[in-house]
């Protein structure tokens, strides 16, 4: 499985995080903990990495209705 444009079909964690202006880890240790990070859940791709939808940014900060 390849992931040809991840900017339209998600982001890594990393990305995720510094989007929001926080630490990944922060990120996996809320993901474990609750099932979602504030509501946003993401793919878990076969070889075991995160994929945050693409919208996650905005959803998060309340400029794009859940």
């Amino acid at each position: 499985m390849s992931v040809k444009n991840s900017a339209s079909t998600g982001m890594s964690t990393a990305a995720f995080a510094d989007s929001i202006g926080a630490k990944a880890g922060s990120i996996r240790v809320r993901l474990c903990q609750t099932g979602s990070y504030f509501g946003i859940k993401p793919k878990k791709l076969p070889n075991g990495r995160l994929l945050w939808p693409a919208d996650s940014v905005e959803r998060l900060l309340g400029e794009v209705p859940a």
